[in-house]
């Protein structure tokens, strides 16, 4: 997908007060933006590990010095090598969806049946497969009157919005993709994944790999494509995890109390931007748009997604 997926995630009520103290930065891949021209046939559409590599060029240029990254299937992948190559630009990752080994043999066998080539649409095959990889389970254990409707939008968006040649592209560096070993990673990680989800199993197993004081699971029932079936526990998961790394403080969880300042005596040695005595945690909290100027040369922390 590209960027209006997060977005409309973002803009949802449910995201309300952490979208207000939050700057997220949406990427798209290349070829996946907004009326994209068709790569020539000569054009190399970089791995999973170069656009990873690569995502710190965005932060450069923004002059951003940390971020939490937020990422989804592919882009869960991608946020996730990002994370790896540049440890020191992440304060940890929340990944939906994601997985770190190869091609499996599933995954093979489907690839089998698509076509390739360049066309001017996606083959139904094709189509067929990327559904799939975005609802999982819940196109034939779902009866909600909802689904359909929700799977209608996103094929109309794969057909219009996005270009098919270049996505095949994309969907081409996925299937193609090397082990990625998270092990390494230091930092906090969030793996979320719907029961229902295509690839639920894949996230338990890469959950099982890792370090448990460091990677957190989470699986909601009852979903396959958590985004958009399940935004308000999304939501609280990414709430939960910012405040597990001392940001977002000021946005209260349902049934606590909302604390409106810090005591004189408290301390924020460990905080990325630091609190002066009197300033209240929604203050706190709220980043300051103008720092995002391009001319502005001191890099702050911000929200990155993929």
């Amino acid at each position: 997908m590209s960027h209006h997926s997060f977005e409309n995630f973002v803009n949802l009520p449910c995201m309300q007060e952490i979208k207000d103290r939050s700057v997220f930065i949406h990427i798209d891949v290349p070829g996946h933006e907004d009326n994209a021209e068709t790569f020539p046939e000569s054009y190399q559409f970089p791995s999973l590990q170069t656009l990873g590599e690569d995502l710190v060029t965005v932060l450069d240029t923004l002059h951003v010095r940390y971020v939490i990254g937020l990422g989804e299937g592919a882009g869960a992948n991608v946020i996730a090598r990002f994370g790896l190559a540049h440890p020191s630009r992440t304060v940890g990752l929340i990944l939906i969806n994601c997985t770190a080994s190869a091609l499996s043999v599933k995954e093979n066998f489907k690839a089998k049946f698509m076509n390739w080539k360049r066309q001017s649409s996606l083959s139904q095959s094709a189509m067929d497969y990327l559904v799939f990889h975005k609802f999982g389970h819940q196109m034939v254990n779902d009866t909600n009157s909802d689904k359909d409707q929700v799977i209608s939008e996103f094929v109309t968006r794969l057909q219009s919005s996005l270009n098919s040649a270049n996505l095949r592209l994309f969907v081409n560096a996925f299937l193609t993709r090397k082990d990625l070993n998270l092990k390494d990673y230091k930092q906090d990680i969030l793996l979320i994944t719907g029961v229902l989800g295509s690839y639920a199993n894949v996230v338990e197993k890469l959950h099982r790999d890792l370090d448990k004081n460091k990677a957190t699971l989470i699986k909601i029932e009852r979903a396959g494509d958590v985004l958009s079936e399940a935004p308000a526990k999304m939501a609280q998961s990414i709430l939960l995890f910012c405040k597990g790394q001392g940001l977002l403080t000021s946005v209260t969880l349902p049934g606590i109390e909302r604390q409106r300042t810090f005591s004189a005596s408290s301390t924020d040695s460990d905080k990325p931007r630091r609190l002066s005595r009197g300033m209240s945690m929604e203050d706190y909290d709220r980043p300051n748009i103008r720092r995002l100027s391009l001319s502005f040369h001191e890099p702050i922390p911000q929200s990155v997604e993929k």
